[in-house]
């Protein structure tokens, strides 16, 4: 029996002590808006993207994770710069090939200091 009337006791105090919580906490009234957290783009506009941009890139964390747009915008970027990269290697690459198949001139043993052999005339 005083462990039945302990538990009454402890209840209330707990219902009262909720109770008390609930109805002082509002006299402030509700919590302002807060602002989402906007993505602020660190990749750089005015040259290309390196290693240390893409490793300090981060997102804002939103309620169901990233804000899908943020991330389409950075992975798009990143996209297009690697396109243009593997371009301007593709082009480098047939140019290289271009110049090894081309066979060079050969170098002639004379230089313009040598005299030049006399002509046969006949």
């Amino acid at each position: 029996m005083v462990m039945f009337l302990f538990l009454v006791v402890a209840l209330a105090v707990v219902v009262a002590a909720v109770t008390l919580s609930v109805v002082s906490g509002g006299e402030s009234g509700p919590l302002p808006e807060v602002a989402p957290e906007r993505f602020q783009d660190p990749l750089p506009p005015d040259r290309p993207v390196n290693r240390a941009d893409v490793e300090t890139l981060r997102f804002p964390l939103v309620p169901r994770g990233y804000r899908m747009a943020d991330v389409d915008d950075a992975l798009s970027r990143l996209g297009a710069e690697l396109s243009e990269r593997d371009a301007r290697i593709a082009d480098l690459e047939s140019a290289l090939a271009g110049a090894q198949a081309t066979p060079h001139a050969p170098h002639s043993s004379h230089t313009s200091l040598d005299k030049p052999e006399p002509e046969d005339r006949p």
